[in-house]
């Protein structure tokens, strides 16, 4: 029963944070320690043995979102996933969000702008500095949600795996 209420919890969670990321670049705090204390209660009515993996998994993200600020969500999916399993999350997450990105790049047409700028600043090292400069890219342009490939490697994970609480 509690399996079943987790996996719907997290595909809620999971789905929220893309779609808002997707849609205004940035995943709440509110929705990050909703996700979170939700996995903990539902870890928490298994047992203590369920709920210290769960909390190991949150602290193992949380090591790398201060890394990547910008993966803030991933501490309540590392809650979801325990420790056992949030290691290969993150690097699905990671595949995911690099093909998503390269796909965005692709799409928007700046892709021999960022391979020209790539680059130059392999060159820029090389020389000390002294390399040629090319045009720019805004970094808006290179954004992309990455709540986005969070979320689908952790529902690919979860359910292709078959993890439960």
């Amino acid at each position: 029963m509690i399996g079943e209420v987790a996996d719907v919890v997290l595909v809620v969670f999971a789905a929220t944070a893309a779609w808002w990321d997707a849609t205004t670049h940035r995943i709440p705090n509110k929705i990050t320690v909703t996700g979170l204390a939700a996995a903990l209660l539902l870890r928490a009515l298994l047992g203590l043995d369920v709920l210290l993996e769960g909390l190991a998994g949150a602290s193992i993200a949380l090591l790398v979102a201060v890394v990547f600020y910008a993966l803030r969500a991933i501490g309540g999916v590392g809650a979801f996933l325990g420790s056992t399993h949030i290691v290969g999350v993150l690097a699905l997450s990671a595949v995911l969000g690099a093909l998503f990105a390269l796909v965005s790049v692709i799409r928007k047409g700046v892709l021999p702008l960022l391979l020209f700028n790539t680059l130059d600043l392999v060159k820029s090292l090389a020389s000390m500095g002294r390399a040629g400069q090319r045009g720019k890219l805004d970094s808006a342009v290179l954004t992309i949600p990455y709540g986005v490939p969070i979320a689908v490697g952790t529902l690919i994970w979860w359910f292709g795996r078959g993890v439960r609480l």
